[in-house]
């Protein structure tokens, strides 16, 4: 399959052994849970970035798993031997959350590894994402602005096994924070989503997805003192302005930096696309 051919959204590209292993939301089904057999994750496999296989299921719904809708941005991270996958689940009764899965391969059949969602219960969260700092792992993940309007961006610490929560999230950044902020509904609601860690960047800078100008787009947010316990600054200058986000960047075979996203933000046109970046676009300007 081509990259034209695969239809997701929030693409994650894992570069392991010689292969790149993709995973992402299935586009066509992303907001509907009528048919339960369509829910779940996949992995496409390519030597080259061009050529994917079709996709291999790696997690499917089943009865007594409690995520029943809306099977959201996939990352699969190596840690510790094992490939572990922090995805996003929902239930009517429940609300959203990451939650981690484990496998001893990143195209293997995932099992449940935390008991259920390890944000916090009593929001809704989404597209949490592994952050290490000095052998201490967190999870970085969104308050979601359904539930609180102004969307934040959020850190838990977890234990080592990553199987649980440590104390309680720490506020990083809001949605509103920057000048060029969207009011997607005119009351007061602004978006974040996709945060990722720039593991090339001096000191400690994420990008994340929001809305400017009624478009979806990729920004940076960075630590003054590059910790996580910083105070994080938004920069005005947008990485990708123009229909597309959640994206992360990954380094391919030859050394060289990409950063894939998804684009246009429409179901089901939604595509995986990559752009060779340089660690210079990520430095304050």
């Amino acid at each position: 399959m081509k990259n034209s051919e695969i239809n997701i959204r929030d693409p994650f590209i894992l570069t392991y052994e010689g292969k790149y292993y993709m995973y992402g939301t299935r586009g066509a089904n992303t907001w509907d849970c009528t048919d339960k057999s369509r829910l779940g994750f996949d992995v496409y496999v390519s030597d080259d970035l061009e050529n994917w296989s079709e996709p291999q299921p790696i997690f499917e719904c089943y009865d007594g798993f409690w995520g029943d809708r809306q099977y959201w941005a996939p990352e699969v991270h190596y840690y510790k031997g094992k490939f572990y996958l922090f995805a996003t689940f929902k239930n009517e009764n429940v609300c959203r959350g990451t939650a981690i899965l484990v496998c001893d391969t990143p195209d293997g059949k995932f099992v449940e590894h935390s008991r259920g969602a390890i944000t916090p219960r009593e929001w809704e969260c989404l597209d949490g994402t592994l952050y290490v700092e000095d052998g201490v792992p967190y999870i970085v993940f969104c308050h979601e602005w359904i539930q609180i309007k102004d969307g934040e961006v959020c850190a838990l610490r977890l234990t080592d096994d990553l199987k649980e929560s440590v104390g309680e999230p720490i506020m990083l950044w809001r949605a509103s924070t920057p000048s060029w902020r969207y009011d997607i509904r005119g009351n007061g609601s602004y978006v974040t989503d996709g945060p990722f860690h720039i593991k090339e960047a001096d000191g400690l800078v994420f990008m994340w997805s929001s809305f400017s100008k009624g478009e979806y787009v990729e920004a940076l947010a960075r630590s003054d003192n590059g910790k996580i316990t910083g105070n994080f600054t938004i920069d005005e200058r947008l990485l990708f302005e123009k229909d597309g986000g959640h994206g992360m960047t990954f380094t391919d075979l030859d050394g060289n930096m990409l950063f894939v996203f998804h684009s246009p933000n429409n179901t089901p046109n939604e595509r995986p696309c990559m752009r060779k970046v340089t660690i210079d676009m990520f430095k304050e300007q």
